[in-house]
């Protein structure tokens, strides 16, 4: 594997069976506790390149999957197979899979949305959880209802029920559009050094995989959402920290607004200049209130990191 820029030791490749795929995934640490990173669109388990050698410092086995249809993990066909449901039994079955006797969820985007249904449902036990730049669905739904500024934002999302062009946009002049729709919101320049992009390049490039992406919001919009909310949404007991970047272009931070009534242990903080790429654009930041909240420790506001 090519050197991660800025990672002193990067992590290994692992190709793990789960829930009848097989899933590509870098693993740093050993041991029974387990913290289970979910990347978002449009990355890849690289994007916890700077998180997984502090987890397995910490002592935790720390997985990052591709998730399905994305990277090296295989890629379903039909739009039903990215069904909200299949992806919560695929977190079940990397879960099942490492043995672990605890489990910490990490999730970014996507991966964030898996996460809060994940401990919603509580398809295995979870020792904490942790959200970043996502709102809970509740809230969210919420948002889309009465604020007029969050669906103008959340644009993308119906422009992905098109057929054929969205994926051919994302794939399109070799992934370049793709990379530089990642540049452009991002609010720092090393968020995205040019060995990163252009594995999300190739990675977008490969037959199926742009149409893999796109599948997720198709399916959450065509019935996946709705068979969430009549199941409701219980509130959340598993002890959960939420990170944020207020400089995310596609969700304001009124989307975290009320997330306190739906979880019952709940540490939210904010990264002011940070984007919604959170954990690639100030890793340091994101680091120092993992370790903290990991270990018990009061979890620090960004500007005593930055200090």
């Amino acid at each position: 594997m090519d050197a991660y820029p800025g990672v002193a030791s990067a992590p290994s490749d692992a190709f793990i069976e789960a829930n009848g795929l097989r899933f590509h995934v870098l693993t740093c640490g050993e041991g029974n506790r387990l913290a289970l990173c979910l990347h978002g669109f449009p990355e890849s388990a690289e994007s916890w390149r700077h998180q997984l050698p502090l987890l397995a410092r910490l002592g935790y086995r720390a997985w990052a999957p591709d998730l399905r249809g994305y990277g090296r993990t295989e890629r379903p066909r039909r739009m039903a197979d990215y069904a909200i449901e299949h992806l919560l039994e695929d977190v079940a079955g990397l879960i099942d899979a490492s043995g672990a006797s605890r489990t910490v969820l990490i999730g970014h985007d996507w991966g964030a949305i898996v996460a809060w249904y994940f401990a919603m449902r509580k398809l295995r036990a979870l020792e904490g959880l942790v959200i970043m730049n996502v709102p809970h669905p509740a809230v969210f739904e919420r948002a889309l209802r009465t604020s007029r500024r969050q669906q103008l934002r959340s644009w993308y999302a119906l422009f992905f029920q098109l057929p054929w062009l969205p994926e051919r946009l994302l794939a399109a002049r070799q992934g370049r559009l793709l990379a530089n729709a990642l540049r452009r919101s991002a609010r720092s320049p090393r968020t995205f050094p040019d060995a990163v992009l252009e594995r999300y390049r190739a990675a977008v490039r490969e037959p199926g995989a742009a149409r893999a992406m796109v599948s997720y919001y198709r399916a959450l919009a065509r019935g996946g959402g709705r068979r969430q909310r009549r199941l409701g949404y219980p509130v959340i007991e598993t002890p959960t920290l939420m990170i944020w970047g207020e400089e995310d272009v596609a969700l304001g931070t009124e989307t975290t607004h009320g997330t306190d009534r739906l979880v019952a242990d709940l540490q939210l903080r904010f990264l002011p200049g940070v984007s919604h790429w959170v954990q690639q654009e100030a890793p340091e930041i994101v680091n120092a209130m993992l370790e903290a909240w990991l270990s018990g420790r009061p979890v620090p506001e960004a500007h005593e990191v930055a200090a």
